[in-house]
């Protein structure tokens, strides 16, 4: 029996030797390419949209300013329909904010389209 009780004052007990050091620095992401940044683009013409396509697909969430190119109904048709179709790719979002804002975002997120707080408009 008093073998037993020996063996119950070392159960939970390790000793140093069980444990191994860990850098976690190891296992970080040294270039940030795994990073999702919010960039920020003003569509005054159709020709800076492959611009803005590149940060859709490099997975970046784009906050796009079409203040500028709402005076062209043909250029801002043809311009949400790239960045709509560029989002379908992805598996992304897209939504209006406001009169001259549109947010793309990329797969894995969702843009609610209900307010937080506040009124309707």
């Amino acid at each position: 029996m008093g073998g037993f009780l020996e063996k119950l004052k070392f159960i939970g007990r390790s000793a140093e030797d069980d444990y191994v050091e860990v850098d976690l620095g190891q296992f970080e992401n040294v270039s940030g390419s795994s990073q999702v940044m919010l960039r920020m683009a003003d569509l005054e013409k159709i020709e800076v949209l492959p611009a803005i396509k590149r940060e859709i697909y490099a997975g970046n969430i784009v906050l796009v300013d079409i203040a500028k190119i709402k005076r062209d109904k043909v250029a801002l048709d043809k311009a949400i329909a790239e960045l709509k179709s560029t989002v379908e790719e992805v598996s992304g979002d897209i939504a209006g904010i406001g009169d001259d804002l549109v947010a793309v975002v990329p797969d894995g997120i969702r843009i609610d389209r209900e307010k937080i707080v506040g009124g309707t408009d």
